[in-house]
């Protein structure tokens, strides 16, 4: 392995803060009119349209679940700057060919494409964590969130706008053009010191869990992944509609649930890189044993609010508890991984995120449907309290986290 730059590695940081970014706002500014597009290829009843955008979006994760370990496993092999660059290349390709299609079917087609050539965030996350030093990693990571955090703020924004200036099929192609970008940074901004672990010692080496000091802990902390984003993503789909329903239907409900929706990305980007940093210093335990009670507290009351305002705090506060969890939990992967495994352990988490992606959507329309709006946020809770109390319970780094504080 060649001799790093003391530096290096807040120039790959720097770089890499872009890419996500830019990756996070082209993944993230397709999806608010994603459904509209839909009904703009055929036409649908109310039933079909939404069977259809079900499906086009879900595809995408569930192909991202399935694939990631194999790519994890060559960027092992061959080194997570190639991951990045076929990410960034390949998903500049697809998302620009979608504002060609004339039927839902290609769009379908070019959605399971994209999950394909998912990947730059995990590999970006690998890459930054295997060239970082191990006691900067914590504090490296949680500004890398804030990358792609930010990102993904902006996106819905940034899309919306473009979509109405331009079309939506214009959006698309600029969405592939900010992609192109962020392929040629890459390519030319962004070092790795890489030692390929070659087929034969991956092969020799039996099951990649068996290298790991402890496997209980990276199985716990990639279903905490899944289950934390599951929480996330099971709010998403009735945001909108409890926001209409506590304003009574009367103002913009649109416009306050967009600001609503927004609100966790916004005190994440600030929490982040402060816990991460905290963390770095006084232990991860003790953040993620903050997170998760933190978490908690904050999702059960939200069902039972009766103004618009309240809402809006606690969903801020949510953002602060993300802030805690998916940054500590990358770091305790990091930290415990043997380095020529950390891009198969963050392929891993991201095909976990991506399952969340999708339970969570899938529940969150379940539970709704049941038990009404409140169901949800108190679901979530529950979820979120019974992961802790499972991570409690097998991981002893955990429990200890005051002696080891």
């Amino acid at each position: 392995m060649g001799k790093r730059k003391p530096e290096q590695w807040r120039r790959n940081l720097a770089v890499l803060w872009l890419g996500t970014f830019i990756a996070g706002m082209g993944f993230s500014e397709i999806m608010p009119f994603l459904s509209l597009y839909v009904d703009d290829l055929g036409t649908f009843t109310k039933g079909q349209l939404t069977l259809y955008s079900g499906v086009t979006y879900a595809v995408t994760f569930l192909v991202i679940a399935l694939i990631s370990p194999v790519w994890g496993r060559l960027a092992d092999r061959k080194g997570r700057k190639l991951m990045l660059l076929r990410s960034s290349l390949g998903m500049a390709l697809v998302i620009g060919l979608m504002g060609f299609v004339t039927n839902v079917w290609q769009l379908i087609g070019l959605r399971f494409l994209q999950g394909l050539f998912a990947g730059y965030i995990p590999n970006a996350s690998a890459l930054v964590a295997a060239e970082t030093p191990r006691d900067k990693s914590g504090n490296a990571l949680g500004i890398l969130t804030t990358g792609y955090v930010s990102g993904n703020l902006i996106g819905p924004v940034l899309g919306g706008i473009m979509a109405q200036v331009f079309s939506i099929r214009w959006t698309f192609l600029l969405t592939g053009i900010f992609l192109i970008i962020v392929f040629f940074l890459s390519a030319t901004l962004v070092h790795e010191h890489f030692t390929p672990v070659t087929r034969a010692q991956q092969a020799q080496g039996g099951s990649w869990l068996q290298a790991f000091k402890n496997p209980k802990l990276i199985i716990v902390l990639l279903v905490s992944t899944m289950i934390i984003q599951m929480g996330n993503n099971s709010i998403t789909p009735i945001i909108s509609l409890y926001v209409r329903q506590l304003m009574h239907g009367v103002g913009p409900v649109t416009v306050v649930a967009g600001i609503i929706a927004a609100l966790p990305g916004f005190s994440t980007l600030i929490a982040a890189p402060k816990l991460g940093e905290y963390g770095d210093r006084k232990g991860t335990a003790r953040i993620l044993v903050f997170g998760y009670v933190f978490a908690i507290l904050m999702y059960f009351p939200q069902g039972f609010v009766t103004s618009v305002w309240l809402l809006g705090i606690f969903r801020f506060m949510i953002g602060i508890s993300d802030g805690a969890l998916f940054p500590v939990v990358q770091t305790m992967l990091t930290k415990n991984s043997p380095q020529e495994l950390t891009g198969t352990v963050f392929s891993w988490n991201q095909s976990f995120q991506a399952l969340g992606s999708m339970f969570g959507s899938l529940f969150g329309g379940i539970i709704a449907n049941l038990f009404n709006y409140s169901g949800v946020f108190t679901f979530t809770a529950l979820t979120l309290l019974v992961n802790f109390l499972l991570l409690w319970w097998l991981v002893p780094e955990i429990r200890h986290w005051r002696q080891r504080a």
